[in-house]
């Protein structure tokens, strides 16, 4: 019996529950219909639920169901509100889509969508209907829809493999995730071939060609087979989350799942492998694990590249792998098979002689005694079916350590010499007890061993009566010196498994602290050469290891960030190219080029291979180490990243300036579509006119039509000329010739030049007193009145005159133009001065959108600011200031 304690969930699985129940009332509920070809039924058996739904109460419409001219399929439709399709033309053909904004407006409770893996037509809100299927979900309403094995993105490569057929319509897995119910509809192949001749599932011609490509036997068999898993893998998941929302034990055994532990053992392969075959028999997955235990330090690392060995050979095999540490091997297996709902635990049969197991129960009898209702299965190993034995690297003997064991135990007895007069000889006892806890301490098990043994033995030498002999007078010490033993053996033991627990958190830690600075380094670095930066000194400090980046560039891996002094010769490029190829790790430490001096991991995202980094470690074995392979395989799972999204960034920077290229390119094109043409159409009618002698003008209309021409070229020369003067101030070459100028001067020259365009209209001066002469260039700020007054003149109407001033305001040249037009929105005054930006215009009214930018150019050339804001009863007023020097 379990305490209230150990029933109640953890509150970070209270939270996961509340928050997917929170998700699920804010959203509609997905039922999906799933078989494993077309023509097994899925719509049929969507309608027969929607009539029964109708039935019920429940509001219910069709948003898009293709019955491909079946009558028992239309029969179901009857009596169902169908949501009209919408009609979208594509290349001249209509192609009907399902209306996602009417079924939105309808908002019913359930809508019915069929093919959730098809394609909407050009033009539709979403590029696939599964996505107009989610934006029904987030309102709250209920999908019924229905779709095939094969459209599940993760099983496309898998689909390809068994029918030679790839699926593009694809979509994502997260929705089966999603649906709240499942119903798997299945007939026989043999039904569904019977279907296919019949004319039910395709027309005869379509019919035809189906059975000779995907309809065979066979594939419909293996198709049928992956439906099933794939359901019953969803009801598994939705029952293992039940059980841990609930903090139920378990397992349930609905469906079987194997569990085998590797231990480094030469016997480890063998269990692996027959864990396989057991697998493949009963059609279940397998997991391996190996746990790590405190006093399992010692056994890590002589054993540490046959574990790792293992547990990548159960990876191959098709094996969950995972690490795992606690106190006990068999509750941490336990613990692990209930958690994972597991139903089956393969063990190994003892090999150690009987005397040994009598001193430490073996494994399998512990899991068996933990079990409960998880079966064991007990594989029984002979020498001759081992794998070989690794040769054991000998040890040299630590007899340092051993003197010094000799050492503390005749210290303790000089100590307990001269106390023994005035003290029990069982007190001297504590003297001893203290050298053992100073071996275990200072020196290790072995060595505190040996000193509780040789404590004994010099106890009763020198201070058990009779003295200076072994004999013993009175048998109750032999009580004494059992407890001084049991005790030092002990001490010893938690002592030494205290500090290989110790050393086991302080790895980890080190290995914790190590991403964290990678992380943290990673966050804050904009390029990818501090990204490489980060990884290499990383890399270094937490390993002690060389590293050397390798990035593709074209066809080629070339060497973008390294340790010092790190170079590679062409044999170790080609590894590095074919694990960037492979997307595989190669090198030293693992199954392929073994014979390389690095290990090459790939920078790998759920995209694509980013590139490859080796690494040499100082230590052989550290190859072989899991903790240093988890490390670097994070490492290198957090630089790809963190190169992705410098890519991703880089990537949208462009199409930033892609998209401004395009605009600027837009609206130069629409300006020299109307305002390069309509003056040449112009120009050309005139003198096509003037050149038509089988009908010649008068000469008033000679006049008017060289006048028209004449016009059209200056607004011609007018618009070539600020193409020119923009590319002038853009690239710098505008050069200033300033002189002084009288400001009535230059307001005249800029009134003279648009004289053409003012006709009857009138422009108001109001010019102060007294202005001083204004260092300037004259033609350039003649321009710029030229420019405000035509933009005035264009944007006003014509029985309202345009007003002009130029006053002088704190040592400023302030000249203003205004007019009674309709003026700017005010959300769009901050961009008139800029290129090719342009109102919307009145009728009539053209332009580049330059003239405004050119002015500002010329206008800050001199030192000056120009401005525009509406005025008040309407208008808009430009103001132009310029320093007087």
């Amino acid at each position: 019996m379990r305490s209230d304690e150990e029933a109640r969930p953890s509150p970070e699985t209270l939270l996961k529950v509340c928050q997917a129940e929170e998700a699920q009332e804010a959203s509609g509920k997905l039922k999906i219909f799933l078989g494993y070809a077309a023509g097994v039924g899925k719509t049929y058996a969507m309608l027969e639920a929607a009539q029964q739904r109708l039935r019920d109460g429940r509001d219910v419409v069709v948003g898009y169901v293709e019955s491909h001219g079946r009558s028992e399929t239309d029969l179901l439709l009857q009596g169902l509100e169908s949501v009209p399709k919408a009609q979208i033309e594509y290349l001249g053909v209509i192609l009907p889509e399902m209306d996602i904004d009417a079924v939105l407006k309808r908002k019913p409770q359930i809508v019915l969508v069929d093919e959730l893996a098809h394609t909407n037509a050009p033009g539709s809100r979403h590029e696939k209907r599964w996505q107009d299927v989610e934006e029904l979900l987030s309102t709250g309403i209920d999908v019924y829809t229905t779709v095939n094995i094969q459209h599940f993105e993760s099983l496309n490569d898998i689909v390809a493999q068994i029918t030679g057929v790839i699926v593009r319509e694809t979509v994502p897995d997260s929705l089966l995730d999603r649906a709240i119910e499942i119903r798997l509809v299945d007939i026989p192949p043999e039904d569904l071939l019977q279907r296919l001749r019949e004319g039910k599932v395709y027309i005869p011609e379509k019919a035809a060609r189906a059975t000779e490509k995907f309809f065979k036997p066979g594939n419909l068999m293996a198709l049928r087979e992956l439906s099933l898993r794939r359901a019953a893998a969803r009801v598994d998941d939705q029952m293992r989350a039940y059980m841990e929302s609930r903090s139920i034990a378990g397992p349930w055994p609905v469906a079987d799942r194997l569990l085998v532990c590797v231990s480094g053992s030469p016997f480890s392969e063998r269990l692996i492998r027959t864990t396989r075959r057991l697998a493949d028999e009963i059609k279940a997955p397998w997991h391996t694990v190996y746990v790590e235990t405190p006093g399992g330090g010692k056994h890590v690392r002589e054993n540490r590249a046959r574990v790792w060995k293992d547990l990548r050979l159960a990876e191959s095999l098709g094996a969950q792998i995972s690490s795992l540490t606690g106190v006990s091997v068999a509750q941490a297996l336990i613990d692990y098979a209930v958690k994972n709902n597991v139903t089956k635990i393969v063990v190994g049969k003892p090999t150690k002689s009987r005397w040994r197991e009598f001193l430490r129960q073996p494994l399998v009898d512990q899991v068996i005694r933990l079990s409960g209702s998880i079966d064991v299965h007990v594989v029984s190993i002979t020498a001759e079916g081992a794998a070989p034995k690794m040769a054991r690297q000998k040890r040299p003997m630590p007899w340092s350590g051993y003197l010094k064991s000799i050492a503390l135990v005749l210290a303790a007895s000089i100590v307990c010499e001269p106390a023994h007069q005035h003290l029990a000889p069982t007190n001297l006892v504590m003297v001893y007890l203290l050298a053992v806890v100073l071996a275990a301490v200072r020196l290790g098990r072995r060595e505190s061993m040996l000193t509780a043994f040789l404590s004994v033995l010099a106890f009763d030498f020198f201070f058990v009566p009779p003295r200076f002999t072994f004999a013993v007078s009175d048998t109750q010490y032999f009580i004494t010196f059992a407890g001084l033993f049991m005790v030092g053996v002990v001490i010893s033991t938690l002592v030494s498994q205290s500090r290989e627990r110790a050393d086991s958190i302080r790895e980890r830690e080190l290995q914790t602290a190590s991403l964290y600075h990678l992380s943290r380094g990673l966050a804050v670095s904009s390029d990818l050469e501090a990204i490489l930066a980060e990884l290499v000194k990383n890399v270094e400090e937490s390993l002690g290891a060389n590293v050397m980046v390798l990035l593709p560039d074209g066809e080629r891996l070339e060497e973008r960030a390294a340790s010092t002094g790190m170079a590679l010769s062409i044999k170790e490029l080609a590894v590095a190219d074919w694990a960037f190829r492979n997307h595989s790790p190669a090198g030293r430490g693992t199954d392929t080029l073994i014979s390389a001096e690095l290990l090459y991991l790939p920078l790998q995202t759920s995209g694509d291979v980013l590139g490859v980094v080796g690494v040499k470690l100082r230590d052989e074995l550290e190859y072989s180490s899991a903790l240093s392979r988890r490390l670097l395989e994070a490492f290198a799972t957090q630089v790809a990243l963190a190169i992705e999204r410098v890519q991703f960034g880089k990537q949208a920077e462009q199409a930033q300036i892609l998209q401004a290229r395009e605009t600027l390119e837009r609206a130069l094109l629409n300006s020299i579509s109307h305002d390069l043409r309509t003056p040449l159409v112009s120009i050309t009618g005139a003198l096509g006119a003037l050149r038509d002698k089988l009908n010649p003008l008068l000469e008033e209309a000679r006049e008017d039509l060289l006048d028209a021409a004449w016009e059209a070229a200056g607004r011609l020369n007018r618009f070539v000329g600020n193409l020119l003067d923009m590319t002038r101030l853009e690239s710098g070459a505008l050069k200033l010739k300033e002189v002084p100028c009288d400001v009535e001067d230059l307001v005249g020259c800029a009134i003279a030049a648009v004289e053409p365009q003012l006709g009857k209209r009138k422009v108001e001066l109001r010019i102060d007193e007294g202005l001083p002469l204004v260092n300037m260039d004259m033609v350039l700020m003649t321009q710029v009145l030229v420019n405000l007054l035509d933009n005035a003149l264009k944007y006003s109407p014509r029985e309202n005159p345009v007003e002009l001033a130029a006053t002088l305001v704190r040592e400023r040249l302030t000249l203003a133009v205004s007019d009674r037009g309709p003026g700017v929105p005010e959300g769009e005054l901050p961009h008139i001065f800029d290129k090719f930006y342009r109102v919307p215009v009145p009728e009539g009214a053209g332009g580049t959108g330059l003239g405004l930018s050119i002015c500002k150019g010329i206008v800050e050339a001199h030192g000056g600011t120009i401005a525009a804001e509406n005025r008040s009863g309407g208008g808009l007023q430009v103001v132009v200031t310029l320093p007087v020097r």
